[in-house]
């Protein structure tokens, strides 16, 4: 796993083998943080990072200046790498050891510019992940949920879908809450 921009760029971590991880390829992450670049101050932004992982995603948040940044992760051994890690890269994000879905439902009090959500594929109810965050009301008036999934899954004719974007086997679709 390596970081691929900003204050930590090209620091490199070896998550443990037996992690039930597919994290994000190095070219979809840069991909996606350039579109990211383009549109958001990373240092003002509350990130939601669902479904962490390694803390891949986290940590480029992290590397790019974002200090407000909450991690929902239900395994123990993936909880402990992101702490680790966040040790010693001097950062302090909010990890939340929890079942996405149920932490979703009974926290809606704090609303985020970005949600990211890294599912694993195969997780039946991924097709419902933009719903949940929608119902829940917690990402801002122009604010962006990100979600990464197979290319078998189309999201486009779902309420909030902005666009798709493919980097390789790497898909993401983007929703948003339209400012008024």
């Amino acid at each position: 796993m390596r970081i691929v921009s900003g204050q930590f760029k090209g620091r490199r971590f070896s998550p443990p083998n037996n992690l039930p991880t597919r994290p994000t390829t190095d070219q979809a992450k840069e991909a996606i943080f350039n579109v990211f670049n383009n549109n958001f101050d990373f240092e003002n932004l509350a990130v939601l990072d669902l479904f962490t992982g390694t803390g891949n995603i986290t940590f480029e948040f992290a590397s790019r200046g974002v200090s407000d940044i909450t991690c929902v992760e239900q395994n123990f051994k993936c909880c402990d790498f992101i702490k680790t890690t966040s040790e010693v890269l001097g950062i302090s994000p909010r990890i939340m050891k929890a079942d996405v879905f149920k932490w979703v439902e009974q926290n809606k009090g704090k609303k985020f510019d970005i949600i990211f959500a890294d599912p694993p594929y195969e997780l039946p109810h991924l097709k419902t992940i933009p719903a949940l965050i929608f119902n829940a009301g917690i990402l801002k008036e122009g604010g962006w949920l990100v979600v990464e999934h197979p290319k078998e899954i189309s999201f486009s004719g779902e309420e909030h879908f902005a666009w798709h974007r493919n980097y390789g086997h790497v898909n993401f679709s983007m929703f948003e809450v339209v400012q008024s």
